[in-house]
């Protein structure tokens, strides 16, 4: 298999989509990885698993719709491997492992049977001290678009999954590519005021739009500069409400087609005011894991 991505919206060949069958029981919620997660277990509504697998298998029927590979994780008995994107990306035709929670590491051995299918000199795991999920990484052309957080209290966030270091690292792997990062708002209790990972509060659709939350980004120039970068015109901007209900999490098909939640009127009516086709589904419940459409699908390919 020879990998190919070099941004986030060309046409999709071939995906991972993760895959929610046999999750296992509701977790503790010392358990939980996040504050929406934490919220709903609280309240009593966190997901079940029949609910899930119905969401995740509408997206698996729309990418197929598209004629794009849609390849799936070898299920774990009771484990959580619906969001994909968190275990690893590609940039341009290598692969790279996330260096994610510990709790996590089963998850890349349930893709193994798919990186077999990659030369061994394109699969890049990052020094022990990187940190690094793939909801912070956007290949964007001659750039590399990476949520991070700098704070000194890195450590006591549960929800900072990307460190500087691995910032840094990226940028020896791609040095012909521009590394820019940026600081995101972190929470370990507010789902409202958490940009868990760029993908959160940030994502280019279409040839040259963006969906953007301002309050997700620490630093106002750096929100900014990626303002500056589509041209405020091009720019939609969604509130802390609709960052919670995970806004930007959609997931681009091609530059003119979106897969998206059919609960997002506002957005879905933007985005086909721009010309761009929108395939909606019902992701309401994977949704409470503060995780949506871009956090469940990896891509491998795109034209």
């Amino acid at each position: 298999m020879k990998l190919h991505i070099i941004n986030e919206t060309s046409k999709l060949k071939s995906v991972i989509l993760g895959i929610a069958n046999s999750i296992g029981p509701q977790p503790k919620i010392e358990e939980a990885y996040d504050p929406k997660s934490i919220q709903h277990i609280k309240e009593g509504t966190y997901p079940e698993e029949k609910d899930m697998i119905k969401e995740m298998e509408q997206v698996a029927a729309v990418l197929k719709k598209h004629n794009v590979e849609v390849l799936r994780p070898q299920i774990i008995e009771d484990y959580n491997q619906i969001f994909a994107r968190d275990i690893g990306f590609v940039i341009e035709d290598k692969f790279i492992h996330a260096n994610i929670l510990p709790d996590r590491e089963k998850e890349i051995k349930a893709i193994g049977y798919i990186l077999k299918n990659i030369s061994a000199d394109k699969e890049i795991t990052l020094p022990e001290d990187c940190h690094v999920e793939g909801g912070d990484v956007m290949p964007h052309g001659d750039y590399i678009l990476v949520g991070t957080y700098r704070g000194e209290d890195y450590s006591d966030f549960i929800t900072a999954r990307t460190n500087m270091e691995a910032v840094e690292e990226l940028q020896r792997l791609f040095p012909h590519k521009t590394v820019k990062s940026f600081n995101l708002r972190k929470s370990n209790t507010d789902p409202k005021a958490n940009a868990l990972h760029l993908d959160c509060c940030f994502q280019p659709v279409g040839q040259n739009y963006a969906i953007i939350h301002k309050n997700g980004f620490l630093e106002e120039e750096e929100y900014n500069w990626l303002v500056s970068l589509y041209g405020k015109e091009n720019v939609f901007e969604i509130n802390a409400e609709e960052m919670y209900e995970m806004n930007s999490n959609i997931f681009s098909i091609s530059e003119t087609v979106v897969i998206s939640d059919e609960h997002f009127k506002r957005l879905n009516e933007w985005l086909r005011s721009k010309g761009i086709q929108v395939e909606t589904v019902n992701y309401r419940e994977i949704a409470k894991q503060e995780g949506l459409l871009r956090c469940s699908t990896l891509p491998l390919i795109r034209e």
